[in-house]
C-alpha cells in the first residue's frame, strides 16, 4: 500500500496539469481511483504532456527536441523501466509491457511529423491531419483500458474532434501560427485574414459558426463508430459536444467557447458513473 501511495504522490503534479486543461475529469477520478488505477491516470497525464509538446511549444525545433526525448524514453522503457515519473508508473504495470513498442512510439512520431504542417485546406483535410496524432493516442488508451483487441475508431474520432474544438477556442491566441484553427476554405469563404481572426466581426462569427456546424455533424457521426471509450474520453467528448451545441446557436460563438461549460454537477457525475460501470462490465466480461 505504501508503494501505491508513493506512486500517487509522484503523479500529483502531472495530474494537476492535465486537470487544468480538463477540469471535468476531477469527477472521473471519483470513479477511477488514482491509487487503485495509477496507470490509467498516468496515461491521461502522459497524453497531456505529449499534446503540450506538440501544440504548446511555438518553436518547432524546441518541440522536436522534447518529442525526440519522449521517443527515446518510451522506446526504451520496457527494458529500463523509464526515467520519467509517468513512464515509471506506466511500466510498473504488466499491460505496458504487453503492448508492442510501436504502439507507444506512434503518438510521438505522429506529433513530430505534424510539427511544421500548415493550415488545412478544408474541414475534411483538417480532420484527417489531426487524426494521426489523436488517433494514435486513442488507440494506446483503448488498448490500455480494454485490451489489445478492442476497436478504437470511436475514441480516435472523438479525440480528434475534441482537439479541433480546443484549437477553435484558442482562435485569437493562435492567429499567428502556421496551422490555423480554421481551414483555408473557411477563411476564403468569409473573407478573413489572420488579423481578422483576432478581432470580433460578423465574418468571424459566421466562420466560427460554420466550423461548429461541421463539428456538430462529425460528433453525431462518431456515435456510429465502433469501440468503447475510457471514462476520461467519455467525459471529454460529452463536455465538448455540449459546448459545440451551445456555441453553435450563439450570436458571439467564440465568447461562448472561451467561457466553456459549467463542468461538474449531477449530470457529469452521472455520466462518469455510467461510463465507469460500462468499463467494469466490459473488462469483467
Amino acid at each position: 500500500m505504501s508503494e501505491e501511495v508513493s506512486q500517487h504522490g509522484v503523479l500529483h503534479s502531472y495530474v494537476d496539469k492535465w486537470l487544468a486543461v480538463q477540469p471535468e475529469q476531477r469527477t472521473a477520478l471519483v470513479f477511477v481511483d488514482p491509487v487503485k488505477y495509477p496507470g490509467h491516470v498516468a496515461l491521461a497525464a502522459l497524453e497531456q504532456e505529449l499534446l503540450s509538446a506538440a501544440y504548446g511549444i511555438r518553436e518547432p525545433q524546441v518541440a522536436a527536441t522534447k518529442l525526440n526525448w519522449w521517443a527515446e524514453e518510451l522506446g526504451g522503457a520496457a527494458a529500463s523501466g523509464g526515467r520519467h515519473p509517468l513512464t515509471r508508473v506506466l511500466f510498473d504495470d504488466d499491460r505496458a509491457h504487453s503492448m508492442p513498442q510501436e504502439r507507444w512510439l506512434a503518438p510521438v512520431l505522429a506529433a513530430m511529423a505534424q510539427l511544421e504542417e500548415g493550415t488545412a485546406v478544408d474541414f475534411a483535410a483538417q480532420l484527417n491531419a489531426a487524426s494521426a496524432l489523436h488517433g494514435a493516442l486513442a488507440e494506446l488508451e483503448t488498448a490500455w483500458w480494454y485490451g489489445q483487441a478492442a476497436a478504437s475508431a470511436r475514441a480516435a474520432r472523438l479525440a480528434t474532434l475534441s482537439h479541433l474544438l480546443h484549437a477553435l477556442r484558442r482562435l485569437q491566441d493562435d492567429a499567428e501560427r502556421d496551422r490555423l484553427p480554421l481551414p483555408m476554405a473557411r477563411l476564403a469563404r468569409f473573407g478573413l485574414s489572420r488579423g481578422g481572426l483576432r478581432e470580433p466581426s460578423e465574418a468571424r462569427n459566421q466562420a466560427i459558426g460554420a466550423q461548429l456546424d461541421d463539428l456538430k455533424s462529425a460528433w453525431r457521426e462518431a456515435s456510429c463508430l465502433a469501440g468503447p471509450l475510457s471514462v476520461f474520453r467519455t467525459l471529454e467528448a460529452a463536455e465538448g459536444e455540449h459546448l459545440v451545441n451551445k456555441a453553435a446557436g450563439a450570436g458571439e460563438p467564440l465568447a461562448v467557447l472561451q467561457r466553456g461549460g459549467p463542468g461538474g454537477g449531477f449530470a457529469t457525475t452521472l455520466r462518469a458513473w455510467q461510463a465507469a460501470r460500462r468499463w467494469h462490465n466490459q473488462i469483467a466480461g
